[in-house]
This record gives structure tokens, sequence and C-alpha cells, in this order.
């Protein structure tokens, strides 16, 4: 057994999973063997989570059930709305309301007992969280900004219902589509952090509102789910400057400061999803007569790319898209939990399969030898 330390466990392999692929190298990304550039656009959240979940795209009639089974497990406990209005008076953290409720929603599962091995309770659990969370995460922002939740609609998609639960309103056909493009993107990419910490939990056999629970709070990271948030930041203070982007941007490179949404842990290249979301931005912004995120974005890469190293990740375009969209900037980060819950789930049911215990070690680097000194001689 090898002694050498991997910081990160960088380029450590501790598991094996049929559920994505990524060339960090060639700039490639894929589910279940499909590329996100074939379905990204075509196939809607829902199919994706059937996709990861249970190893096949869905036929016509199982996509009807199953989005259908989704839809009717949106709405909230009673308690659970008290308990978001509850957490929006105390103006808690978004990431940190999203935590708690998941870990409350185990007290209304009518499945939280059932053995971690029950592949039907624990897809039944799945669905359920899922389906939940954009209730909880919608109802927790309008609750904030004084308004009452608005109560979920089973004929709508996934996507669709989630931007008419926060804003109140339908979304149009470009707004729906966009967003539901970027749940679909950020459903699964490998063993990330928030992914790692999901599969610690169940390799213990705990259950699957624990492991989403520890995801959520993996993911709150500033260096995991945070990104688009800081480049939406960026964007506006461009904006609200004197200067161009690539003269803001010349000068921040100068001084040191990261420019977020720039650079992957995984790629090395153009990250696949950002070439796929920055076509949305343009839309939004073609939609609204606004174009100014985008083409402000564009210059800002176009700026990296001749003079650093760096391309975009799938964080940089889809602060624009979700700004145009009426999203307010602190809930980028639950948005991408919502999204990436889809693949803690299919991770933790992979898990579950062919489970061990994750027990790595670690080098013990401290002294030796010391002789103990009874308290009242100290």
């Amino acid at each position: 057994m090898s002694d050498e330390v991997k910081r990160g466990l960088e380029g450590v392999v501790v598991s094996e999973s049929r559920l994505s692929y990524i060339d960090g190298d060639a700039g490639e990304l894929g589910y279940r063997g499909y590329a996100i550039e074939d379905f990204a656009r075509e196939a809607s959240f829902e199919e994706v989570l059937s996709l990861l979940w249970n190893g096949e795209w869905p036929t016509p009639d199982e996509h009807d059930e199953f989005a259908a089974r989704l839809a009717a497990e949106r709405d909230l406990d009673t308690a659970v709305y008290d308990l978001i209005e509850e957490l929006a008076a105390q103006d808690e953290n978004p990431m940190a309301m999203m935590r708690t409720v998941t870990s409350a929603l185990s007290a209304y599962d009518e499945d939280v007992d059932a053995d971690p091995d029950d592949r039907e309770a624990n897809l039944a659990k799945g669905c359920r969280i899922t389906a939940k969370l954009p209730t909880a995460l919608a109802a927790f922002d309008r609750l904030r900004r004084g308004d009452g939740p608005v109560a979920p609609r089973e004929d709508l998609g996934h996507a669709e219902n989630f931007l008419y639960m926060l804003n109140g309103e339908l979304p149009d056909d470009v707004a729906a589509e966009a967003f539901d493009t970027a749940l679909v993107l950020h459903a699964d990419h490998g063993l990330n952090a928030s992914t790692f910490s999901a599969m610690v939990t169940t390799s213990t056999l705990s259950d699957l509102h624990s492991g989403v629970t520890s995801a959520i709070g993996t993911l709150a990271g500033g260096l995991h789910g945070g990104a688009n948030q800081n480049v939406m930041r960026m964007l506006k203070e461009i904006d609200e400057s004197e200067r161009g982007p690539d003269e803001w941007i010349e000068e921040a490179v100068a001084e040191g400061r990261r420019i977020p949404g720039f650079g992957h842990r995984v790629y090395n290249v153009r990250d696949p999803r950002a070439a796929i979301l920055a076509s949305y931005s343009e839309q939004l912004g073609e939609t609204s007569g606004e174009r100014k995120w985008y083409d402000y974005s564009v210059a800002i890469e176009e700026h990296m790319a001749e003079e650093t190293k760096f391309a975009p990740n799938v964080d940089f375009y889809s602060a624009s898209m979700y700004y145009q969209m009426g999203i307010p900037m602190d809930i980028y980060t639950p948005i991408f939990s919502l999204s990436r819950v889809g693949g803690w789930i299919a991770h933790m049911l992979e898990q579950y399969e062919d489970n061990r215990l994750i027990r790595p070690r670690a080098r013990y680097v401290g002294e030796r030898g010391r002789e103990f000194v009874p308290l009242d001689e100290r």
C-alpha cells in the first residue's frame, strides 16, 4: 500500500461508475455514453433523470409516467412551509436553508425507514427530494421578499414550474427552454466534491436524505458551487464602471485578481457546457432587447483566450442566463443543487449496488512517544 500523499485526492481513482464520462483534454462530457451535445437541447431534465437513474432513455409512456410522478410530489407539508417561513424571517443563507429543509423532508417521507438497499424505496425518495427542492427554494425566495409562496402546478414541466413558482408568472418559451437545458447540463459531472460527499455518506449505509444533505453542505463552499454568482458580480461591476470589458479585464489580470468562471479542476480546454449555455445567454438577450450581459461575456472570453491559457467553464455563461431570467444572484448556487441532486442520487444508487465503506487513510506527521502528565501535575 502506497504512502504517497495525493493532496485533495487529485488523480486518485477511488471507484468505477457508469454515469458520466469526462475527457478534460478533449473537452468532452457524456451521460451514460451519450455526448451532451447530442441531447442537451432536445432532452428534458425529466428524461435525463430517467437516464441517470435507470440507465436508458425512457420510452414516451415511461417518460409520461415518470414526469407525472415527479410533478405529483412537488408540494410540501404545511410544517415544511412553516419551517421555510421561519428561515426566511431569520434571513438564513439560501444554501443553509436548502440543507436544513432537505434534512427535514425525511420526517415526512413514507419510505424513511426503508432498508438502504431497497432500490424502489430509494427511487421513490429520490423522486420526492428532487421534486420538492425547487418548491422549497421558490417559496423561500418569495417569503423573504414579502410575497406568499406560489403553489406548484402539475401540468408544467420541472424547469418551467420552478420559474413559475419563483416569479409568479409563466416564463416565455426561451427562458423555459434555457433553464431546462441548464438543469440538464448541471445534472452530473463525475466524482466532484459534493458527489463524493454524498457517496461517502451512502457508503456507511446511511439514507438518501442524509446523502443529499451532505452534498448540499459541500456544494455550499466557495470553491465548488458559487462561481456563477461571482461571475455576475463581475459583469455588474464592469457595467457600473467607466471602462469597457477589455480594459476592465486587462487591469484585473494585471492586479492579480482571479477572474471567476474561468479554469476548471478537470477541463484543460473550454468546458463543453459553456458553448451551449452561451447560445442561450445570447437568445435571452435578444428576446429582452438587452444584449449587454452576453456581449460583456464574449469580450471577456476573447480577451482571456488571447492573454491567458484559461477557458470558460459552465458557470461563466449560466450567470448572465439566470440574471436575465430575473433570478436573484444569491440563489444561483441553490439552483445548482436543484439540478445536481439528480446526479447525487444516481451516484448513491450506484454506490448502494456494490457498496464498500469509503475509508481512506491520512499519513500521521505529528509527534510520537510523548509522556502523559495528569491534570493536577500540569
